[in-house]
């Protein structure tokens, strides 16, 4: 028999209860998804609607998220000279730093070992928001410090100026400050262009040759060194359109990390004015034959005796003690003859030459230069000592350019460190006939060949040019023991194309130059080797086969038994 009990009130309720609660999850979960769908419709609508609305990406768009913040710099070549990297900075904010702050002091010691652990610590425990740990970080460092996994480590991408060539060059292509504006050089000279939107993706092409700059910069080092000189300074120049295929001046510094008051920031080549003494000479015969003062290279000048003008003597180094002509004159660098040509020329046709080639005014170039020291009176003797380079002071571009006018058959042109467009040279001004520049290029070569040059010959190359040491000015006058000593080349002088200036500040005797600091004997040896590794590299090959016409001249050089041309300054 099956008895049945009917369920307690008590169970009853619990009962209820339990449905209850049921029902108010089920409503709270509804609630739930319904919130939860609606959110999902309001990003999907936004979405949508973005996808819509928007435009599509361009190519343009897309490389002008490439350009850098600033233009690249290149030589005529397009090898990078200056260029803006994206670099790295490493930062922590210590209050966000969940690890172990003493374990972490010590790996970022090992990582960056700028700082030890101490200070790391110290840095941790600070209290400080944020801090840098490292400016210009590499990839591979930004890589392990980011391995330590902790999130108060924090990265930022940063541009950065590299100069990948390091010193070379750093005069002309200066730096940046803080701000990442040009300083100095062609960085402040190309500012505006570098920082151009449209034009950034175009490097600015420079006239520099970097294999050229390069040579030029070891040769000088090389004998800086060897004379133990205070300086340096050379540039070599095209001498059909002003451009500058090298420009250097040491010391040097690293534009990458310019230091406070660091030297080897002047450039000596634009903003050092020098006495360049015999170097001066061959522009004033140039005058003397251009506005006929010289009408024939056999006419011979009294050079038997110093010259007394007034209470000062002129006097030959190494005197000949006798008359000489136009050929010998320059040949044995005579001041005696030099300033007895000058002399008969007269102040206002030579000093007329000097302003033709610039030398009373800022040499023409882009970047930072300095006025030549011009005489603020012309006696006589002003007139006899500027046309053997004393008692003016110019810098060695300013010799360059003129060097460049003498032999490219007349013409004067600014010098520039931008590349020059074939047919797009500036068109200059004419200084001396076409037959006084070829006469000079005669007069030139037979100064290598046959006088004070000797040594800067280089085989094949046919290198005319001259030699000038002047004694360095100081404290009581000029010193007998102190000098500059520089040697003006071009090449190849039956056809030429560049202009070499090589210049020592105050270099000491050694055994290589038999104790002597005069210009044949240090500046004329860097220009021989200087040409031959760069005049290939300038397409200019060696042929011994062919030279400049000398019939007419060399039979007027007397040469007594037994002498040895090229021994005189």
């Amino acid at each position: 028999m099956i008895v049945l009990v009917a369920p307690h009130s008590g169970d009853r309720r619990r009962e209820a209860g339990r449905h209850s609660l049921v029902s108010v999850a089920h409503q709270r979960l509804m609630v739930l998804m319904l919130l939860f769908a609606f959110a999902n419709c309001l990003v999907i609508g936004k979405l949508g609607w973005m996808a819509l609305s928007a435009q599509p990406a361009t190519s343009r768009d897309a490389a002008a998220a490439l350009v850098p913040l600033r233009g690249d710099i290149v030589d005529r070549n397009g090898a990078p000279l200056a260029r803006t990297i994206d670099a790295w900075s490493i930062g922590i904010q210590p209050q966000n730093v969940i690890g172990d702050k003493v374990q972490l002091a010590m790996r970022l010691a090992e990582l960056i070992p700028e700082r030890d652990a101490s200070q790391y610590l110290g840095i941790l425990n600070s209290g400080v928001r944020f801090t840098y740990l490292k400016h210009r970080a590499m990839p591979e460092l930004v890589s392990a410090v980011n391995a330590l996994g902790d999130p108060g480590i924090t990265f930022a991408r940063e541009p950065e100026r590299l100069y990948p060539q390091g010193t070379i060059g750093a005069q002309l292509l200066g730096y940046l400050n803080s701000s990442r504006s040009g300083v100095r050089g062609v960085e402040k000279v190309l500012d505006d262009r570098l920082n151009d939107p449209a034009l950034r993706g175009t490097p600015a092409a420079l006239s520099i040759d970097l294999r050229v700059q390069g040579a030029l910069e070891n040769e000088l080092g090389r004998a800086m060194a060897s004379f133990q000189a205070a300086g340096a300074a050379g540039v070599v120049l095209d001498v059909h359109t002003g451009e500058v295929l090298a420009m250097s001046s040491l010391p040097s510094f690293n534009p990458n990390k310019v230091q406070a008051g660091e030297g080897g920031i002047l450039n000596n080549v634009t903003q050092s004015v020098y006495e360049l003494g015999s170097a001066f000479k061959p522009i004033a015969m140039a005058a003397a034959i251009d506005t006929g003062t010289v009408t024939s290279m056999s006419r011979r000048f009294d050079a038997t005796q110093p010259l007394q003008v007034g209470r000062f003597k002129i006097k030959d180094d190494h005197a000949q003690n006798r008359w000489l002509n136009i050929p010998e004159t320059l040949i044995h660098s005579s001041n005696i003859a030099t300033a007895r040509i000058a002399d008969e020329m007269g102040k206002e046709k030579l000093s007329a030459m000097f302003r033709k080639v610039g030398f009373d005014t800022a040499p023409d170039i882009e970047i930072e230069k300095a006025r030549p020291l011009w005489p603020k009176f012309w006696a006589r003797t002003t007139t006899m000592t500027t046309a053997y380079g004393h008692g003016i002071a110019v810098t060695p571009l300013h010799l360059a350019s003129a060097y460049a006018s003498l032999v490219n058959g007349g013409i004067w042109r600014p010098a520039t460190l931008m590349k020059v467009a074939p047919g797009q040279a500036a068109s200059g001004r004419r200084v001396i006939s076409e037959s006084t520049s070829a006469r000079m290029r005669q007069l030139l070569r037979l100064i290598v060949t046959d006088g004070t040059g000797k040594k800067a010959e280089a085989p094949g190359f046919r290198v005319g040019g001259k030699t000038g040491t002047a004694e360095k000015p100081g404290v009581g006058g000029y010193s007998k023991h102190v000098n500059v000593s520089t040697f003006a080349a071009a090449f190849p002088m039956d056809a030429p194309r560049y202009v070499v200036i090589a210049m020592l500040d105050s270099p000491k005797g050694n055994a290589e130059s038999f104790g002597l600091t005069t210009a044949a004997w240090t500046a004329a040896p860097v220009v021989s080797r200087f040409i031959m590794r760069a005049g290939p590299l300038l397409g200019v090959q060696p042929d011994v086969r062919r030279d400049v016409d000398l019939s007419d001249i060399t039979p007027l050089l007397w040469r007594a038994p037994g002498e040895k041309l090229g021994a005189a300054e």
